[in-house]
């Protein structure tokens, strides 16, 4: 578990946070591609055109880019979520509810034991919502649910929850597509209570030497546009959900833009050393 660098430190002199995280042009040597320029509105469309091709799919290609290793890592952030039974939570950018199910389970096995011990409280109470800018993904999800979670088609950066009203938030995946993130992680902070819960899984930046050259050889095979015709159809799409990741800021980087939105005890948590980082905060 890291905390980030000191923000007055001379480690910090070379970051300029920028809130447009738009793709910019320049020679890539592992795919031999040009990345695509967009400003901040195309960049807007285009994700939105990306999740519309990709929503019948999109699981099948988490599968397939992770090797399956992205339900365990979904695994490993509900588990630091710590949900309890009567919570409200928010997860953002939701989709499929991928996450939304994670944590209705565990919540539901932490209210079957406690029914067991004759102290089950707060279950009915209970609010899990699912928020996406895309109604195709919602629908896919739609479709999987009998389980009443709630259903938002919502922007990350225009939350319509009221201020202190969600005991927890999740931002899986989804983080490095919103135009503007600070926006996003200032809207985290407002709708979360007073010791509410912040957490943020992305495909970020490996640190170790070694696992980034596997990194690299991993990306050459993974990243191939033609992975993306064959998984869902679409040849751009796939390029452009692999490319995000590349530009999406370091894990250090990364933490301090979330301090600097208010949250406290930001910590992150790198998996496959680095291939996945978790980033945690405390709203105090």
């Amino acid at each position: 578990m890291r905390t980030p660098t000191d923000s007055h430190g001379q480690h910090c002199s070379d970051d300029n946070i920028s809130s447009n995280l738009s793709i910019v042009t320049r020679y890539d040597w592992v795919t031999r591609r040009r990345f695509k320029e967009v400003n901040e509105e195309e960049k807007a469309k285009l994700v939105g055109n990306v999740f519309t091709k990709v929503a019948p799919s999109y699981d099948l290609m988490n599968d397939m880019m992770s090797g399956g290793l992205h339900r365990l890592w979904k695994d490993r952030l509900v588990s630091k979520l710590h949900p309890f039974p009567g919570m409200n939570h928010l997860d953002v950018a939701g989709g499929t509810g991928d996450i939304a199910f994670r944590i209705l389970d565990n919540i539901n096995s932490v209210s079957h034991r406690a029914l067991k011990n004759g102290q089950a409280e707060g279950e009915d109470d209970t609010k899990i919502y699912v928020l996406d800018i895309n109604p195709n993904m919602l629908a896919v999800g739609r479709m999987l649910d009998s389980r009443c979670l709630q259903w938002v088609e919502g922007d990350a950066e225009a939350l319509t929850f009221e201020e202190s009203s969600m005991d927890g938030y999740t931002i899986a995946f989804g983080i490095r597509n919103v135009t503007h993130i600070e926006r996003a992680l200032d809207e985290a902070y407002r709708v979360l209570k007073r010791g509410g819960r912040f957490l943020c899984m992305e495909l970020s930046h490996v640190d170790t030497p070694l696992l980034n050259k596997c990194n690299l050889r991993l990306l050459l095979v993974f990243s191939h546009p033609s992975n993306g015709e064959v998984v869902a159809g679409d040849r751009d799409s796939y390029q452009y959900l692999v490319e995000s990741i590349r530009q999406f800021p370091k894990q250090e980087k990364f933490a301090r833009m979330i301090a600097e939105a208010g949250f406290q005890k930001v910590e992150y948590e790198n998996l496959v050393g680095g291939v996945v980082a978790i980033h945690t905060g405390l709203k105090l």
